[in-house]
């Protein structure tokens, strides 16, 4: 495809395996990530870090908050990073969190352990190429209306500017489908996605959805296309969450949810190895 070079299979056949502190990502090794939408305060976020720990890799939560609304909360910035990396210290998961300007990269580097770059700011090409002078791995996620091509373009621009480590996240696109789900959740993109590029391939089905009752399914049918992990929020308090409450699952729901995935995977991987021996 015109204008993909360094993301392409053609240019680099085997999967690339992003590792984030001690966890790897791709080339047949997968992570859950999870936490809450927005960091709100110390003892939410140590609660849910405590409560997923084991379960989860990677501890999410937002510290800078893009919202649809200059009226919603936007989390609690330099404050709220701080609470995230001290949570994720005291029960041994990496961190990753969103980058709003190409200012605060720096910075935010060197305190998380992963850059995530939102929906929002998919096509912010000033930004792809700081984060992608950076040495931390980086978490794009497709934009609202973006097309495939245009996500592998965006991640060009990061692998372009010096940074290989990128983890591609599908997180629903607008569509028809109403009020009934707040997006939709584009799983066919998942094996595309992994048949045009090496880079390791995750799914977002909070956001895909934004309804917790969906998150489940989804994260299931996710695996059994082929993602190389999920993105699922979590809050002890869904209803009283500052920010994208009813997409949240709770920590035990979680946790179980966990279980199934990896059962899932055993599953996969064992009749993926039956069917090369076949």
């Amino acid at each position: 495809m015109e204008g993909m070079h360094l993301v392409s299979r053609e240019y680099k056949p085997e999967d690339t395996v992003v590792t984030v502190g001690e966890v790897r990502i791709g080339g047949g090794h997968r992570a859950y990530i999870a936490g809450p939408c927005s960091v709100e305060d110390e003892g939410q976020i140590m609660e849910i870090a405590r409560l997923i720990q084991g379960r989860a890799h990677i501890l999410r939560g937002g510290a800078f908050k893009p919202r649809t609304s200059p009226y919603s909360f936007q989390g609690l910035g330099e404050e709220g990073l701080r609470l995230l990396v001290q949570a994720g210290r005291a029960f041994g998961l990496p961190v990753v969190t969103e980058v709003l300007s190409e200012e605060e990269v720096e910075r935010v580097a060197e305190q998380v352990d992963m850059l995530q770059i939102g929906a929002r700011n998919m096509q912010n090409y000033a930004l792809l190429k700081k984060v992608g002078a950076q040495k931390k791995p980086v978490l794009l996620k497709r934009g609202l209306a973006a097309t495939i091509e245009e996500l592998l373009l965006a991640a060009e621009y990061i692998l372009a500017a010096g940074n290989p480590q990128v983890v591609l996240c599908e997180r629903g696109i607008r569509t028809f489908s109403g009020s009934l789900t707040r997006n939709t959740l584009d799983l066919s993109a998942v094996p595309i996605l992994k048949q045009l590029t090496h880079l390791p391939v995750i799914v977002d089905p909070s956001h895909g959805t934004g309804r917790w009752n969906l998150v489940e399914p989804l994260a299931k049918a996710a695996l059994a296309v082929g993602a190389d992990g999920v993105m699922i929020e979590v809050h002890t308090h869904p209803q009283e969450a500052l920010s994208d409450g009813p997409q949240s699952l709770k920590p035990e729901r979680f946790r179980a949810l966990a279980a199934e995935l990896d059962a899932l995977a055993e599953f996969l991987d064992g009749r993926s190895r039956g069917g090369a021996n076949g």
